[in-house]
């Protein structure tokens, strides 16, 4: 990828990451990587999960019991952990993604319509 294309990704804000891996998780158990590549190409390589910031918030997701963990062996044949959506978390999504619309749309609000270019 070159280096303008890595400049135009979009950093996530603030408690947006763990929203998007609960949303991600709402279709089965994953892996960290996994996580991270459905992320990235959901968004259509808009967002890009660093490893540095993805590990600490499965652990915070985990530690609040908003997913589970469990070690298993990923498609390469490697050991990996595991990440499932429990039933708190299924809760949480609904709540965050309900905030989120709500800011998506008072922001929207505030932008008004989308210019024309040229």
């Amino acid at each position: 990828m070159s280096t303008r294309e890595e400049k135009e990704r979009l950093a996530l804000l603030q408690g947006t990451l763990d929203l998007l891996i609960l949303r991600t998780l709402v279709f089965g158990p994953q892996h960290g990587q996994g996580i991270a590549r459905a992320i990235q190409q959901t968004s259509e390589d808009t967002l890009l999960v660093e490893h540095g910031a993805l590990y600490p918030a499965l652990q915070r997701l985990e530690a609040q019991g908003w997913i589970a963990a469990r070690w298993g062996t990923s498609a390469n044949n490697r050991k990996a952990r595991f990440y499932t959506l429990t039933q708190t978390g299924r809760k949480q999504l609904v709540k965050e993604s309900t905030r989120w619309r709500r800011l998506s749309t008072a922001i929207g609000r505030i932008l008004g319509p989308e210019a024309k270019e040229g």
